[in-house]
């Protein structure tokens, strides 16, 4: 069942004048048009969105028609993504003695996650099934790219450290070393802005953490660095003290590897969740020699490189999680109250089979 928006419901009120066959379906055929024609006109921000639906609710009002019988009457509109159910009549006419009838259709807009586009799988959330869409993967390979970005800067600048001291390809990336790290922290921000986490407070830390450690890099190169004709990658390297200041950048990377780590148990990334803290801060404190450092820059290096690499390895999927529950965090108070007892209704009627 899809998450009802309580915005849009619609209600038709139809009043048959004739009782043969062909006004009857005239009528009911009108009935659809004039939905589906307030669907389209009232819909649209949320089309946008994501599909929607018109399902039949088990509460939708009955019409009473005496020992006549009723039947459902199903038309479906696969190109706007809804379906409307209205409920017909058969044999009424001596039943009404050509008196006016009232024939009640109502339509109910609904997310729905189970009606996704064709071709689509469907995965059973928490809340509701749900599908990936165009807007999903758009995101998803963004959220790679960035990681992408960032793990190739860091190794490209990182990579200067074990070439020559005489090599011009070093003397290269020394210089072009601030660009590297201004790429890479651009390519995090991009991650840490669309990653999917479900404890949106976290999300909120990880991305504050990422914007203090881009202001202290900021305030070091313009009152430090650049006053003393140096880099900022540079300075830090020769004043560790100052790594207080760009630390949380890298803060908010072993926050997002610690994440990765934890979902999909990458050996990789949970290595780096110890990797990344214990260069800076032995460097910071001066308890690693040259060769530690070194050591420890290429298994940071290693590990980084792996770890970008086979996030292209996983299904699109992954990288979203269970949508229902972000679906659900959007939604108003009241509807989580609403759909939560509907939830609960449901599992009472239907319990689970063991």
């Amino acid at each position: 069942m899809g998450i009802v928006h309580p915005s849009f419901c619609i209600y038709i009120y139809i009043h048959e004048l004739k009782t043969d066959t062909l006004a009857q379906r005239l009528s009911i055929s009108m009935a659809m048009a004039m939905a589906m024609a307030m669907a389209m006109a009232i819909s649209p921000s949320l089309l946008h969105r994501r599909p929607l639906s018109l399902l039949h609710d088990a509460r939708i009002s009955k019409l009473s028609l005496g020992a006549n019988n009723c039947a459902i009457s199903r038309r479906c509109c696969p190109r706007l993504g809804f379906t409307l159910h209205a409920r017909t009549a058969r044999g009424v006419q001596s039943a009404l003695n050509g008196k006016p009838r009232l024939l009640t259709v109502t339509c109910k807009a609904t997310v729905d996650q189970a009606s996704p586009n064709a071709g689509s799988e469907v995965y059973q959330g928490a809340y509701g099934a749900w599908s990936v869409d165009a807007s999903d993967i758009r995101e998803v390979i963004l959220y790679r790219a960035g990681l992408v970005t960032t793990a190739a800067a860091f190794c490209t600048a990182a990579s200067a450290a074990f070439l020559p001291t005489d090599s011009s390809i070093k003397s290269t990336l020394l210089s072009s070393c601030d660009l590297f790290y201004a790429a890479g922290a651009s390519g995090l921000g991009l991650s840490l802005f669309l990653v999917h986490i479900y404890v949106t407070p976290l999300k909120r830390a990880l991305q504050f953490l990422w914007a203090v450690g881009v202001l202290g890099s900021v305030g070091v190169y313009l009152n430090f660095s650049a006053p003393a004709n140096q880099g900022l990658v540079e300075y830090v390297l020769d004043h560790p003290m100052f790594i207080w200041a760009v630390g949380p950048l890298f803060a908010s990377l072993t926050g997002l590897v610690f994440k990765e780590g934890l979902c999909y148990g990458k050996l990789e990334a949970a290595a780096l969740f110890f990797v990344i803290p214990s260069l800076l801060l032995g460097h910071l404190a001066g308890v690693l020699d040259q060769n530690s450092e070194l050591a420890t820059l290429a298994l940071w290096m290693g590990l980084f490189g792996i770890f970008a690499a086979r996030k292209f390895t996983q299904p699109i999927k992954d990288d979203i999680g269970d949508k229902s529950i972000f679906v659900f965090n959007a939604l108003p108070d009241e509807a989580k109250r609403a759909l939560l007892l509907r939830i609960q209704e449901r599992s009472v009627k239907e319990p689970a089979n063991f």
